[in-house]
């Protein structure tokens, strides 16, 4: 198949070596395309299960013809190999709780304008709900969305985390794995354009944005979502922790 117009020699390379592994590995199952725009710079909003989605993710966006520039966490660039795929890709890094912070927003923006996709993990780590659904995400793709104005394509993928587990260190590629990806059309946000980039605002296209991925996540898995959405920044009940085990004990990732 051709490459993506916008992926670089970095990129096509990774993807030679990468896209055959998943060809063998999974059994796709995709559907929405037709969602994803193609005549300007838009952005890509998924659920995060497990350490192993963001690359199902881009295999989905590489062959419908999109070079995904993924913000990804800004430790994963100091990892040996992996930094240099992520530089060399042109990725973005996401500089949490420092003086950098503006810089992701910044790289993100500049990206759409020159008519990148950009693509967001709204929970910012992987999901803490109990039965993978997704958690309450941050507040970093509404200012995106809102700073821009592009479209945000909502997109949910299931059945990643059969090829490798949430926390897990090792695959299960054998037998392939089904995995399901699925785009719905741009998030409406068309209300919140103009109004102060306040917590209220932010919060309230956040939600839009969540309750997208949901809908097309329940869908796929043909039941429905908890009616509360998992946050982390409430209290955790006694007697469990943060993914809703009784006593058990799960690492926090940063």
């Amino acid at each position: 198949m051709h490459s993506p117009a916008r992926s670089n020699r970095a990129y096509r390379n990774v993807a030679r070596i990468l896209r055959p592994i998943l060809l063998v590995v999974t059994k796709r199952d995709w559907h929405g395309a037709e969602n994803l725009p193609t005549d300007r710079g838009f952005i890509v909003a998924s659920n995060h299960m497990t350490n192993v989605d963001p690359i199902t993710f881009a295999h989905y966006l590489w062959d419908n013809g999109f070079a995904p520039k993924i913000l990804a966490k800004s430790s994963l660039f100091k990892v040996p190999v992996v930094g240099g795929v992520l530089r060399g890709t042109g990725q973005i890094p996401v500089y949490r709780n420092s003086a950098a912070a503006a810089d992701s927003l910044s790289a993100a923006v500049a990206a759409i304008a020159e008519g990148e996709c950009v693509a967001v993990f709204p929970e910012g780590t992987l999901t803490r709900e109990p039965d993978l659904w997704p958690m309450a995400g941050k507040t970093g793709v509404a200012r995106l969305a809102l700073t821009t104005r592009a479209p945000v394509i909502p997109l949910a993928q299931w059945g990643a985390q059969d090829l490798l587990g949430r926390y897990k260190k090792l695959l299960k590629p054998i037998p392939p794995k089904k995995v399901t990806v699925v785009t719905g059309p741009p998030v409406d946000l068309d209300d919140l354009y103009g109004r102060p980039l306040d917590s209220a605002t932010l919060r309230e296209a956040t939600d839009r944005v969540m309750d997208a991925i949901t809908a097309l996540l329940e869908g796929v898995r043909g039941e429905k979502a908890p009616t509360a959405r998992y946050d982390m920044r409430k209290p955790v009940p006694p007697g469990q922790d943060r993914v809703g085990g009784d006593h058990a004990t799960k690492p926090e990732l940063p």
